[in-house]
């Protein structure tokens, strides 16, 4: 009797912002955040960016925490009148927003004129019953509600952020890599029937040119050390018997 495979715990990241769509800005928590949480055994599946509208939000958090077992946003929870996504989150959970008095407490503990604390009193409003979570760079806590956890869209912020949260992951995954200077048409054959064989496992083909000519690096992902071993054996033998060497052969 067959051992029953470890569930695959799955996330979906939404990153929010019109500066975003606009090309003002461009995202580099997507990458940080698939890699963080990668290291706790949970893969992200999708990632989708949207405006600061509140049409958009609610439908995506309540059409994405259904599909997935935890959802990362980024964006919308500064001091001006166009970060929504606080109360976003709270009507798509259906519940009222509350001035959060751990937050309201570390902003005042950072003088500025009345007009400016009042702004940045906005940080302080969470939906009820959600949970704070922390801000290592000392700045107002972002929150969690159900699946869903609210993080600042400034990197050095969310990165402060994301570092404290506690994930319940599944197994991690593992790669292999190796190099050939041969063009992928010339492996796709063979790669195919590895693939076939090995279901469990995604093999990618990733083309280059650099000075010494036209080649492809094939990565193979997985979370059972063995097996990635043996496709990367295979792998291996299918570049030589293409009359190439392998190259630059990684695990990680």
């Amino acid at each position: 009797m067959g051992t029953m495979p470890e569930r695959v715990v799955t996330a979906c990241v939404l990153i929010i912002g019109n500066e975003i769509l606009s090309g003002r800005t461009q995202d580099t928590n997507l990458n940080h955040i698939a890699n963080v949480v990668g290291e706790s055994g949970v893969r992200v599946r999708e990632a989708r960016v949207i405006p600061d509208t509140e049409d958009a939000i609610v439908g995506a958090v309540n059409e994405v925490r259904a599909k997935y077992d935890y959802v990362f946003t980024t964006g919308g929870i500064g001091p001006t009148h166009d970060d929504i996504t606080a109360d976003c989150i709270a009507k798509a959970f259906g519940v009222p927003l509350v001035i959060d008095e751990t937050i309201a407490e570390r902003i005042r503990g950072r003088p500025s004129p009345p007009e400016v604390m009042a702004s940045r009193m906005r940080m302080a409003r969470i939906p009820e019953g959600a949970e704070l979570v922390e801000n290592a760079t000392g700045g107002p806590q972002g929150f969690s509600i159900g699946n869903v956890y609210v993080m600042a869209g400034i990197p050095s912020v969310m990165r402060a952020m994301i570092s404290t949260v506690r994930l319940e992951g599944g197994a991690v995954v593992q790669s292999r890599s190796v190099t050939a200077y041969l063009g992928e048409s010339q492996v796709a054959t063979g790669l195919e029937g590895i693939q076939d064989r090995y279901a469990d496992v995604d093999i990618g083909s990733y083309p280059f040119m650099d000075a010494d000519g036209y080649g492809t690096t094939l990565v193979i992902r997985g979370t059972d050390a063995g097996t990635l071993d043996r496709v990367l054996d295979e792998i291996k033998q299918l570049i030589v018997d293409a009359g190439e060497t392998p190259r630059n052969v990684v695990a990680e």
